[in-house]
């Protein structure tokens, strides 16, 4: 008879809870089985993750320098924010030598805001070059997944800009006012023509005979009367092919960048002597082909 009773008060039990419709809840701060804490999203039931992931890969591959660096961030760039994005999380990887590289960004899903915007921002930095993504990478919020895969995009160093720009504007002396002029040394022969645009002079070319032991073919680019780029190249004589190029160029605050030295194939840094020298034959070739007015 007691058991009977038992039975009955258990199953009595087992109904008024079935009748309640009530079944256990997870804690707000429950950890998944992959060990990722969550927390319910404000104004949804789906939970924010306390981490996103991710590849980072290169568009092109690359040979890198052990001075590269990449830094991967997750940012709130909601508007309103400062322009770079407010930074939720950060990982540095260096040296990052090689690709692709997986990674893994930690933080306090209680931070996420469901109503901001939030993406991974990768950059990597390897001497003058960098490395950027050409479109976000958004995440956790508005449908956005929390792994994402990204692939970084080399863009031209300042002296590969400056460069170009020289290039451009050696392609329009033919359409400039041009004037010559030689002058005979005991150790050189030289000749020149001055490429005035505007009634500014914008370049230079040089040619320099060093009584047949070498030639130099020099153009040299000016802006306001100071030189902000050289080329030259060293031959054997006039109708030879250049045994070396050597190309410098300074920016708007005088500093060197573009520094290149080419010879047998092989491109190298220019030395910052190699580079003065340049600078100034062209100060010295724009005075003497302008009497010193420099205009």
């Amino acid at each position: 008879m007691r058991k009977m009773v038992l039975l009955i008060l258990s199953a009595t039990a087992l109904t008024l809870a079935g009748c309640n419709g009530q079944s256990p809840t997870a804690s707000p701060d429950a950890t998944t089985p992959a060990g990722t804490k969550t927390v319910p999203a404000a104004g949804s039931t789906a939970p924010i993750p306390s981490q996103v992931e991710g590849t980072v890969n290169l568009q092109n591959p690359a040979s890198l320098s052990d001075q590269a660096k990449l830094e991967i961030s997750l940012l709130d760039v909601t508007a309103g924010a400062t322009s770079a994005g407010q930074a939720v999380a950060t990982k540095n990887i260096s040296p990052a030598t090689q690709f692709p590289v997986d990674f893994q960004l930690t933080f306090d899903p209680a931070e996420i805001k469901r109503a901001d915007l939030y993406v991974v921002r990768a950059e990597l930095v390897d001497g003058d070059r960098h490395y950027t993504m050409p479109i976000q990478a958004p995440v956790l919020t508005n449908g956005s997944p929390a792994k994402v895969s990204i692939e970084l995009v080399a863009q031209q160093t300042p002296g590969e800009l400056l460069l170009a720009k020289f290039n451009t504007e050696k392609a329009d002396i033919g359409a400039m006012k041009i004037t010559n002029g030689t002058k005979l040394e005991k150790t050189d022969s030289r000749s020149w023509q001055v490429f005035r645009k505007a009634g500014e002079i914008k370049m230079i070319r040089e040619l320099v005979d060093y009584n047949e032991k070498s030639f130099t073919d020099s153009y040299y680019a000016y802006q306001d009367g100071k030189p902000w780029a050289a080329v030259q190249d060293t031959k054997a004589s006039r109708d030879g092919k250049p045994t070396s190029t050597d190309r410098a160029g300074w920016d708007e605050s005088d500093a060197l960048v573009l520094k290149q030295h080419d010879a047998s194939g092989k491109t190298s840094e220019l030395s910052e002597k190699d580079a003065q020298s340049l600078k100034d034959q062209a100060t010295a070739i724009l005075s003497l082909a302008t009497g010193g007015k420099n205009k």
